[in-house]
């Protein structure tokens, strides 16, 4: 077999050639990893703001709020208004044994509260220590609302962030301090930095917490409430209670049970379920676009590689007449395939920490809050295990047909 210069210049060239198609090819990978890199990234940080808005309160929460009637029951007419009262706490407790939490809450909006020459929007809840278990305060400063501040009908409240920072923008510790709100004063006994976005008549961080029976005594309720708030015990889905509250409810109130608009009830559990589902199918979604874009790459660097070994048959013919064998050609093809998947993917890990963290610098600067987009550890690991298995898979076939390839077949090429 003749091997001049002329034909070691040709494999260069066919090599360079190779590399400048490896490249073309390894993009394709980068830019496959990369699209599920940053959607995944992007995925959690939204999923993450959300579950912020969500944080701390009780997933399988079940609120009434009563609403006038739209049909005609045992003699009354349609139309009718009616009030839940603090009976209706009891007759629940009673006839619905399945709830675990079931509190009261009375509410009294655009309040102003003021310190000194500083004042707060805010909206006055009267609520139960029971409460906390429906919407978990996150106290910086004193403590929550307890049993003794209800028996005793204490003027005391627990503030809202937005509040404190209004009223005590220096962020000493307010506790002790006393604050106005109307005619009567309240001592300060605690501050609720929950951050949660659920609104339940007014938005944690612009509430004054009050003792329910304050409340009811200082704007003349009576036995009045707003809202009823219930939890079910663990393993309890709330869902599967709404009929018998309904059915309770409406045979305090004389109301249809059937009539589901004289009562509006809102199960907290399935805006959870929906939430959660949506993520579940967009998380989906993002997988079969970048495992197919993925998948698409690893085509491409097959493809290439098919070609490598077509265009170096001399090559590969002049190492098995010197000695090298079968499983030498299958360790070169195989590593050049790992190693091009392999340096594309880690390219494409850097770019999209890169792009990701630059991109929650932005969203938080126009939305105005904290967002982190960033892929975990665990993530970029199985990323790279991903990579290697799609590298070897994608030089399979190339390889074996390298295998194949005798001395003889690169005479006759040559």
């Amino acid at each position: 077999m003749r091997f001049d210069i002329d034909s070691y210049t040709e494999v260069l060239d066919t090599i360079t050639r190779n590399k400048t198609r490896s490249l073309l090819t390894g993009f394709g990978v980068f830019w496959g990893l990369f699209m599920l890199l940053f959607m995944m990234g992007f995925g959690d940080g939204i999923k993450s703001v959300l579950s912020e808005n969500f944080a701390g309160f009780a997933s399988n929460t079940c609120i009434t709020v009563s609403r006038n009637t739209t049909m005609p029951y045992k003699g009354l007419k349609e139309g009718r208004y009616w009030r839940q009262q603090v009976g209706d706490l009891e007759r629940l407790r009673a006839m619905v044994p399945e709830l675990d939490v079931s509190t009261p809450v009375v509410s009294v909006y655009s309040s102003s509260a003021t310190f000194g020459e500083l004042s707060a929007d805010c909206s006055v809840k009267g609520l139960d220590p029971q409460y906390a278990q429906i919407e978990t305060p996150s106290i910086k400063y004193g403590r929550y609302l307890n049993k003794v501040d209800m028996e005793y009908k204490r003027k005391v409240c627990v503030i809202g962030k937005k509040v404190y920072e209004d009223l005590f923008p220096d962020g000493d510790d307010p506790c002790g301090n006393f604050i106005k709100i109307g005619p009567v004063y309240y001592q300060i006994i605690g501050v609720d930095f929950n951050q949660g976005n659920i609104s339940i008549n007014g938005s944690a961080d612009r509430t004054v917490a009050i003792p329910f029976p304050l409340a009811q005594q200082l704007y003349n309720r009576g036995d009045v409430i707003d809202l009823i708030c219930m939890t079910g015990k663990p393993g309890t889905t709330m869902s599967t209670l709404e009929p018998t509250i309904r059915e309770v409810m409406a045979r305090g109130h004389s109301f249809d049970p059937a009539d589901k608009d004289a009562m509006m009830l809102i199960n907290t559990e399935q805006i959870f379920m929906l939430v959660d589902n949506i993520f579940k199918g967009v998380s989906i979604l993002i997988w079969l676009i970048g495992l197919g874009t993925l998948l698409a790459g690893a085509i491409g660097v097959s493809n290439i590689m098919m070609v490598t070994v077509k265009e170096r048959t001399i090559e590969i013919g002049i190492r098995r007449a010197i000695g090298a064998t079968p499983k030498d050609i299958l360790t070169q093809i195989m590593a050049e395939s790992i190693a091009l998947t392999l340096v594309s993917g880690m390219f494409s890990i850097i770019f999209s920490v890169m792009i990701l963290s630059v991109g929650g610098i932005l969203v938080s600067a126009a939305f105005d809050t904290s967002v982190s987009l960033q892929i975990s550890f665990g993530l970029a690991v199985g990323a790279t295990f991903l990579l290697i298995a799609l590298g070897l898979l994608a030089g399979l076939a190339p390889a074996l047909r390298a295998m194949g390839i005798k001395p003889v077949d690169a005479m006759r090429d040559e």
